[in-house]
Parts: C-alpha cells; sequence; structure tokens
C-alpha cells in the first residue's frame, strides 16, 4: 500500500487536517451532507461526520484505483482463484446471484448446483412447515436446533434475529455453538426430542465442537427412546463430507451440500442458511438473496466515488493506517440488531486479521481492526463514555431502521432514533469549555466549583461516524446490509494487499488442543508441556478430586 503514489498525499492530507474541526468543515460546506450522502440497495449511508474534504477524499478514491479495486472485485465475481493460499475462488455472491451464464470451477457449472441445493432447500421448508415432516412418535416438527459453529452459527444467527418479525409460525429456530455443555443443555431444556430436529452444520463434518454436541444430541434422543432406526427422522447434515455424516447415522437423503468455494464466514447464503429458511419462510430467505444480489450489482456497476462499500472501506484505511485508530465500533441501534456485531466480528477480523501479504511478505503497516460494539441505547449507559472522553481515536457506524415493525410503538422508536441522531451529533461537536461553563454557572455554583469541575465537563468533539439508514429491517434490506459489509471488508484487503478468505490463524487452536485434550483426560500423562499448561492440567485433574 505504501508504495502507491496516492499514500504520500494522504499523509499530508492527514496533517492538514489535524488543525480542522468538523464543525468548521460543516460551516465551510453548508450543503456537506447532500455532498457526502450515498443511497443503494435500500440504505442510506452519511459519511458527512467524517474527518475529511474534498481533496482527501479524492485522495482516498484515487488509492482505491490504485490497488486496482475495480479489477479485483471483478476478478472475485468471475470465479478466479482469489483465495489464492487455497487455491480456490470465493464465490458466495454465485449463490445470491439470478443469472443464468455459466460459472465454471474446475470445469463444471456451478450454477446447476446451486439451483438444486436450493430446490432441496425449499423442500426441505415446504415438507417441515407443512407438518409432513415426523419425529419417531408421529408428531410433526416444531423445533429445529442448529449445531454449528464460526459461520455456521454467527450468519444464521444474525439472521434469524434481525428478522424476528418475519418468524414462521410452525418452527422455532435455536442454535447450539458453544462447547460449553451449558449451552446445550439450556437448549434442550426448551425443546421436545418427540418434536426437534437437529441440523448438523460443518463442512469437513469433523469440527471438534460441532460434532462432540451433535453426538450428545442423538445420545439425548436415544435417552428418550428413539430407536436408531428412526434417528434419521430427527437429523440432517449440511456438509461437503457425506460419507462421515451417513457413518454418524444421517440418512443420504438428508444431506445437504457445502462447496470449498464458499468460505465459513460467507456461507449463510448457502444450504448453511436452511436453518433461516426454516426460520422465517423460504419466499423470505430468497429476499434476503435478493436484497444481498442488489447491493452486489452496486458494488460491480456504482464509480468508485460512489460506491458504499468503497467508500466504507476507503473510510477504514483512512482511520487505520492514516489516524492509526486501533478498533472500529458497530452501534446498531435496532434490538433486532443485537448479533450483528458478532458475526461481522468474524467476517473482519477473521479475514482480514494478517500480517503479510499475498505474497507472504511481512506488512509494514495495519491491516484489520478490532471490531465492537453493541445495542443502542444500551451502550450509551456503558462504553459511549469513552468515545466522547477518552483519549483513544474510535471511528464508529451507527445502524437502524427508521421505522419499527409496530405501527403503535413508532413515538417510542422515534425516542429511539433521537439517541442515534444525538450521538452522532455530540460526537462531532463536543461540548466546548464556554459551554460547559455557562452550565455550571447556571447551576448556581460558586467560582471554585466550576474550575474545579469544568475540565471534566468539556467534551473535545470531532470524533467521526458514519450513519447507516434504512426505511425498515426486512429480509432484503438486512441482506443488502450484510452483504455492504462483505464488500467492505474485501476493499480493505485488497488495498492492504491481504488475502481475506483463508483464517490459518485459527487452526493452531485447534491442533493444540487435541493434545491438551490428550492429557485432560488422563491424570497420569506426561507433563510435558510449558510450565504454566501443565499447571493448569494439574488444576484441572484436582478440581475433578473435590
Amino acid at each position: 500500500m505504501k508504495q502507491l503514489a496516492a499514500y504520500p498525499l494522504l499523509v499530508q492530507h492527514k496533517q492538514r487536517l489535524e488543525q480542522q474541526t468538523l464543525c468548521k468543515l460543516f460551516a465551510q460546506q453548508p450543503n456537506r451532507f447532500d455532498r457526502y450522502t450515498r443511497s443503494a440497495a435500500g440504505w442510506t449511508l452519511d459519511y458527512s461526520k467524517n474527518r475529511l474534504d474534498d481533496p482527501a477524499l479524492n485522495e482516498l478514491i484515487r488509492l482505491a484505483g490504485q490497488a486496482d479495486i475495480s479489477g479485483q472485485r471483478d476478478a472475485l465475481f468471475r470465479g478466479e482463484e482469489i483465495n489464492n493460499t487455497e487455491q480456490r475462488p470465493a464465490l458466495h455472491t454465485a449463490l445470491r446471484s439470478n443469472t443464468s451464464t455459466p460459472l465454471e470451477i474446475d470445469g463444471e457449472d456451478i450454477r446447476p448446483l446451486i439451483r438444486a441445493a436450493q430446490q432441496q432447500m425449499q423442500r426441505l421448508c415446504e415438507e417441515i412447515h407443512g407438518g409432513r415432516w415426523l419425529g419417531y412418535s408421529g408428531k410433526p416438527i416444531k423445533d429445529v436446533v442448529n449445531i454449528g459453529i464460526g459461520g455456521s452459527f454467527l450468519g444464521p444467527k444474525v439472521v434469524i434475529q434481525g428478522l424476528q418479525p418475519y418468524q414462521h409460525s410452525s418452527v422455532k429456530v435455536h442454535f447450539i455453538a458453544n462447547i460449553d455443555p451449558s449451552d446445550m443443555q439450556e437448549t434442550l431444556n426448551r425443546v421436545d426430542p418427540a418434536t426437534t430436529l437437529f441440523i448438523v452444520a460443518s463442512k469437513s463434518f469433523g469440527t471438534q465442537e460441532t460434532i462432540c454436541n451433535a453426538s450428545a444430541c442423538r445420545a439425548w434422543l436415544q435417552g428418550a427412546g428413539v430407536e436408531d432406526g428412526d434417528l434419521s427422522k430427527h437429523f440432517l447434515a449440511i456438509t461437503a463430507n457425506a460419507p462421515k455424516a451417513i457413518e454418524f447415522g444421517i440418512a443420504g437423503d438428508n444431506i445437504l451440500p457445502m462447496w470449498d468455494w464458499v468460505g465459513g464466514r460467507y456461507s449463510l447464503w448457502s444450504t448453511i442458511g436452511l436453518p433461516i429458511a426454516l426460520g422465517i419462510g423460504y419466499d423470505n430467505f430468497q429476499q434476503l438473496l435478493d436484497g444481498a444480489r442488489s447491493m452486489d450489482e452496486h458494488f460491480c456497476e456504482a464509480p468508485l466515488a460512489d460506491n458504499m462499500p468503497v467508500l466504507l472501506g476507503m473510510l477504514g484505511v483512512w482511520y487505520q493506517n492514516f489516524w492509526h485508530a486501533r478498533s472500529h465500533g458497530l452501534l446498531c441501534y435496532s434490538y433486532y440488531l443485537r448479533s450483528f456485531v458478532d458475526h461481522i466480528q468474524q467476517l473482519d477480523m477473521e479475514s482480514n486479521g494478517k500480517s503479510v501479504n499475498r505474497h507472504g511478505a511481512t506488512l509494514d503497516y495495519r491491516s484489520g481492526a478490532i471490531i465492537w460494539g453493541g445495542e443502542g441505547c444500551n451502550g450509551q449507559h456503558a462504553y459511549h463514555q469513552l468515545l466522547h472522553l477518552g483519549n483513544q481515536f474510535t471511528p464508529v457506524d451507527f445502524i437502524l431502521p427508521l421505522n419499527c415493525h409496530y405501527p403503535e410503538r413508532q413515538a417510542q422508536h422515534c425516542i429511539l432514533v433521537a439517541n442515534a441522531f444525538s450521538q452522532s451529533q455530540a460526537l462531532m461537536q463536543g461540548k466546548p469549555g464556554a459551554q460547559a461553563r455557562a452550565e455550571l454557572e447556571r447551576q448556581g455554583l460558586d467560582t471554585s466549583a466550576v474550575e474545579t469541575l469544568l475540565p471534566h465537563k468539556i467534551m473535545p468533539g470531532n470524533r467521526p461516524s458514519n450513519t447507516l439508514v434504512a426505511d425498515r429491517l426486512t429480509p432484503h434490506s438486512l441482506g443488502a446490509l450484510l452483504a455492504l459489509y462483505e464488500h467492505k471488508v474485501f476493499v480493505q484487503a485488497m488495498v492492504w494487499d491481504i488475502n481475506p478468505f483463508d483464517q490459518w490463524g485459527v487452526e493452531l487452536g485447534k491442533q493444540l488442543s487435541d493434545t491438551l485434550h490428550e492429557r485432560l483426560q488422563h491424570p497420569g500423562a506426561t507433563a510435558d508441556q510449558d510450565s504454566s499448561s501443565n499447571g493448569l492440567i494439574k488444576l484441572y485433574h484436582r478440581a475433578l478430586d473435590v
């Protein structure tokens, strides 16, 4: 990135804008909102409250052009091996495409494979929603439990929660992800073995947490009296390893495919989205895909300067690499988006948490932000204190629907919207010393008390933020929002020259876990680990003896 011609000019722009405040920028540009607002796929992005002006923004866009964002984007959609460390494409966008133009991977057109998988999903939804899928006792399925972790859990969960008003009346969806038995047990306490269907989601059908939980759920069914011959009535699998799923006891007809060209954190659009389709109905699942496709089309067609994923991505680069921000906050003013941060954490940090470029050379600049955040207005009574008065530079995104799903509650929703807008305004404006002093004096405090409290009341402001709004949170708008952040992550990866589609850092912990699990199972095992691990193993064995 540093070798691109725009880079040193952006360093200069940052130094110039350090002396400028957001309030002054707004005063200089009365039409700043109109100039720094873009809309696509049902969402409007207001990026006017960012520490940049036209010259700096133009240079950021020039940096995107020099990083060949357009060419890399086109290669992504064409199915080129953009995941260079694993020699495969990343074609999650093909899952939501409606074109019939052939798209070949290793000489095979994947469009028919996608259509066949979607038809299988639709048939399952019709059978289960229609009450025709019966459990071992002849009762229809009422609860679906998805067993998966990572992308097989976080993506479906954020959609199921986000689209709660669209929940199908005949089925309720639950999730088991954590290997912690408490997670599984709390879910099993809420469902009936006779009317519960489990979906085991694992590409390899060897993910430790998932297979362990699936085995425990199978034992739970057997303990309830389910014969081995009836277990298939209570299990579906989503996997690329059908033989292992069959060996587990899942019928071949109950297995849906996964493909290597879809990464886990991008997989909710695939058969991994089956719990979504069961939870909200297949038609609404299609609307989710349609919303994502609308954002895909915008990403592919809009000029870089008008392209929402490019703008969000380049603003992230601006703050991380030139203003030295260490994190980025996502503040969702919607109860239904309370898990959005969890999903984007994995999407962003697993994709761009890299220290070498695509060629294996060590980076001499920062890549990948720490993604955090939560639900408004709750955050205002927690971490917003740091945003307003802390000494760390932290850009944030405010995300909210302008209407709620309950017309009789719109007046209350208006208060929620007012809080979101006021927080972004407060971050920008702050509270100058004169204003803080006047407020204290109006309280009747004497001069000494005013001077004592004054430093604690001054808020510097000049804190940047984006605001993303949609009319309402629907399957279409949620699909577009999720795709927007996928493409933002991709844009940043291309500027940083890293591969966002591998995750080798995840593998090491899995490898070490197998060894330590062996030691934990045998109290007399050789103490051949480091002294900390050996000591912790002893504590575990001691606790079992208490």
